[in-house]
């Protein structure tokens, strides 16, 4: 492909029907109104970044929010139609979507599809329709499983399905059944995040007035070892610390992330990391469309990664692969022998049987799983 560098592309949606409960993320419910606005603005921020991004290979693209589900498809139809146009988009590019049961329908599934999307991310967390109210979902199990046989006729052969797990009042037998239940529909990915109660979202707002008691530690981490132990059964194979494969179906968009390549974020409060710098887009919908419109793209909080932090996110990001750190690839990337930078580091995580070191790589190991915060710790 010629010597064309290769960068991921993230665009950001952030229109939800209803804010869940748990959610930090920069998504907005009931402002239908700017969609058409922002639209707008997101195929001008695309047409800014074209001459920047000359002699870039897109290798990949995700849709992302928010939830991009939730806008009708002719939006994303078009958002699509200006990348194939303005950008290198290589053939074999992954294109990924994140949709919600009950935001989905048989047009929008073929418009995704006619328009190239490949991978298909759906937003389940659990099987148990009462957790799904506790969550502040907007769907049931069964439409999440009508919606998925839906991309199946159409012709959707990757999809990657999300679950949350520790959520409070969710039993250990609750996680079983939602694991159970999914797998027999066989996606070929799936994501299983712990619950994190974060400030600022209404669980976190519960959970400082005592109205919300978090999960037992115990039984979520007796949940994380079942879930790794039984997807294994099924075929998944475990490649980041909250995501598992069928064979070849590893999330690519996310592995540029963990492998700290460089990508482009589109979109309000989207994050970048390019030439070396990390910035983000303004958060606030209606200042990154006005923003836009004065023919400027609205980053703010520049920072230039030395090599130090570059040393530090490359270890950080990559031990949350199970494969871990190849060593020759620090050194490849940073002239210098890992073991000279972070010899007392490694082996002091070693001696607390954190990380093993065995045929040229470094990990975590079940234990560090666990205690994966307090491996990366270390590093900084």
């Amino acid at each position: 492909m010629d010597n064309k560098k290769s960068i991921g592309i993230y665009i950001h949606i952030p229109f939800c029907r209803a804010k869940c409960f748990y959610c930090d993320f920069n998504s907005f419910a009931c402002r239908d109104e700017l969609v058409p606005a922002y639209f707008n603005a997101l195929k001008k921020e695309i047409s800014l970044y074209a001459e920047k991004l000359k002699g870039y290979n897109i290798k990949t693209v995700f849709i992302g929010g928010g939830t991009p589900s939730v806008v009708d498809a002719q939006y994303i139809y078009e958002i699509m139609s200006l990348l194939n146009q303005k950008l290198d988009i290589d053939k074999k590019a992954e294109i990924s979507i994140e949709t919600n049961p009950g935001t989905l329908n048989l047009e929008k599934l073929q418009i995704y599809k006619e328009i190239g999307v490949n991978r298909l991310s759906i937003g389940l967390q659990a099987w148990q329709d009462r957790i799904l109210k506790m969550l502040g979902r907007i769907h049931t199990a069964k439409e999440f499983e009508d919606n998925f046989k839906l991309a199946r006729q159409v012709g959707f052969d990757n999809i990657n399905v999300d679950l949350i797990f520790g959520i409070p009042d969710q039993s250990f037998e609750d996680w079983c059944e939602t694991l159970k239940s999914v797998t027999e529909l066989g996606p070929e990915h799936m994501s299983c995040y712990s619950l994190k109660i974060e400030e600022g979202t209404i669980f976190g707002s519960r959970l400082e007035n005592g109205e919300l008691e978090p999960l037992d530690d115990d039984i979520d981490r007796k949940m994380y070892s079942y879930t790794k132990d039984y997807l294994a059964k099924k075929g998944y194979k475990h490649y980041e610390i909250s995501n598992f494969a069928k064979p070849g179906y590893e999330c690519r968009h996310n592995l540029v992330y963990w492998d700290v390549e460089e990508y482009i974020g589109i979109g309000a409060g989207s994050h970048s990391f390019f030439e070396s710098t990390r910035f983000n887009n303004v958060y606030d919908i209606e200042s990154y469309i006005s923003s836009i419109l004065g023919e400027k793209i609205p980053s703010e909080n520049a920072e230039s990664i030395n090599k130090k932090e570059s040393m530090a996110e490359f270890m950080i990001l990559g031990l949350r692969l199970i494969d871990g750190v190849r060593v020759e690839d620090f050194k490849s990337r940073f002239g210098v022998e890992i073991y000279s930078v972070y010899g007392k580091e490694i082996n002091r995580l070693v001696d607390w049987k954190l990380i093993i070191v065995k045929e040229g790589f470094i990990s975590l190991s079940s234990i560090g799983l666990d205690y994966a915060n307090q491996v990366f710790m270390e590093f900084i």
